[in-house]
């Protein structure tokens, strides 16, 4: 896994997280102010993540999928959606034991 660090179509910054084969398995849910900024919060994250808690939750497109919280505060969401509440938990998962170990920010 790694992290990487950039701008979102609008420019504001924002951090994501890829699998080996390239894939985005997590994101920060949101936008910051610098990047800089993105790169704290991810770093932060990739520190905390065996210790956040996982919500699998059903969108409004019935879809699956999950956000990583810390106290208060979503620190990531599911890079992709999930046709089941399985395999986002297999996802949430995946990330919570390997973000850690992940190279980036």
């Amino acid at each position: 896994m790694y992290f990487k660090v950039g701008p979102t179509e609008s420019g504001a910054s924002s951090w994501w997280l890829y699998s080996g084969n390239h894939e985005m398995v997590a994101w920060a849910g949101e936008t910051f102010a610098s990047s800089s900024n993105a790169s704290r919060a991810a770093n932060s994250f990739k520190v905390g993540a065996s210790s956040a808690r996982y919500e699998i939750y059903e969108d409004a497109g019935s879809k699956w999928r999950w956000r990583a919280w810390r106290s208060s505060d979503k620190v990531a969401a599911s890079g992709e959606s999930f046709t089941g509440q399985y395999e986002a938990q297999r996802a949430a998962d995946n990330v919570r034991d390997n973000a850690g170990s992940a190279t980036g920010p």
